[in-house]
């Protein structure tokens, strides 16, 4: 704990746990990096193995570059998130994860290597947004093989089924699309809060809770900030929890009558800790 001016503490994440995140932030960059540079490879090579002349179906080298591409894209916005965790985590650890100002203004940011699985998960469902856009062009691509089929009479029924199919397949495509859309929009909104800071004011309106070494803080018209106390020094998590249940006390227990026991509990899986230890 620090104290840099009266009536403010200042908790800065953990040496060991800033070492440990970064270096799984820096591989799962590197992985990211990794896989943007064989996608943008693999849909250059296959670029080039085929003629790129109009038709009025869908090629299927053209779906299969366009996925390449693609992933590079979420690849490289993965990695830009990244870059911006392991900067507020930089932030986290010199600058403090958890501040206490004054007896009524508390400052956190969410350091937990769980952002990252966030991460992994917002490139996943972009990705398979994208692949449903492909299967819904599947029928497109249908109609460079319907069309040359030697029987007249199967070749009219099966392009006619395949056309049908392909305007209903461009309405899947439009949808995953627009879904695809507007999670890049709300990735931006994402990527300005990935481990940034939140004021709470310790009022009446505020509630913090305690639960499997986790600090919940909620208030009204705020997002919700979960702090991993693993993150701090064994020392850290004590200082923390004296002062929050000291804090507590003299807010006469509006923020949840039951954090007391929620404290006391904590603490006592912070000594359990300390003796594995």
């Amino acid at each position: 704990m620090i104290q840099p001016v009266k009536d403010t503490y200042r908790f800065d994440l953990a040496h060991s746990q800033y070492l440990r995140i970064r270096r799984l932030g820096w591989l799962f960059f590197l992985g990211l990096i990794l896989c943007a540079v064989i996608g943008v490879i693999s849909g250059a090579g296959l670029w080039t193995t085929y003629v790129h002349n109009f038709t009025l179906y869908l090629k299927w080298q053209d779906a299969l570059v366009a996925l390449s591409w693609f992933i590079a894209f979420i690849s490289l916005l993965g990695s830009v998130l990244v870059i911006r965790f392991l900067h507020a985590l930089h932030e986290g650890h010199t600058a403090g994860m958890v501040t206490f100002e004054d007896n009524n203004t508390v400052t956190v940011r969410d350091l937990s290597a769980e952002n990252m699985k966030s991460i992994f998960w917002i490139m996943n469902s972009a990705f398979w947004c994208f692949l449903t856009a492909l299967v819904g062009l599947v029928p497109a691509i249908l109609l460079a093989w319907t069309t040359r089929i030697p029987i007249p009479f199967l070749m009219v029924i099966t392009t006619g089924l395949a056309g049908l199919l392909s305007l209903a397949g461009i309405v899947v495509s439009i949808l995953a699309l627009v879904c695809i859309l507007v999670g890049c929009l709300g990735g931006i909104s994402f990527c300005r809060k990935l481990g940034s800071s939140h004021t709470y004011q310790l009022n009446g309106q505020a509630t913090i809770r305690i639960d499997n070494f986790v600090l919940t803080i909620s208030y009204p018209g705020n997002p919700e900030s979960l702090v991993d106390l693993n993150l701090l020094s064994s020392e850290d998590q004590r200082q923390l929890l004296a002062l929050l249940h000291k804090r507590w006390v003299d807010a006469e227990q509006v923020w949840n009558p039951t954090l007391g026991e929620e404290i006391a509990q904590a603490l006592e899986a912070s000594e359990r800790l300390m003796q594995v230890a």
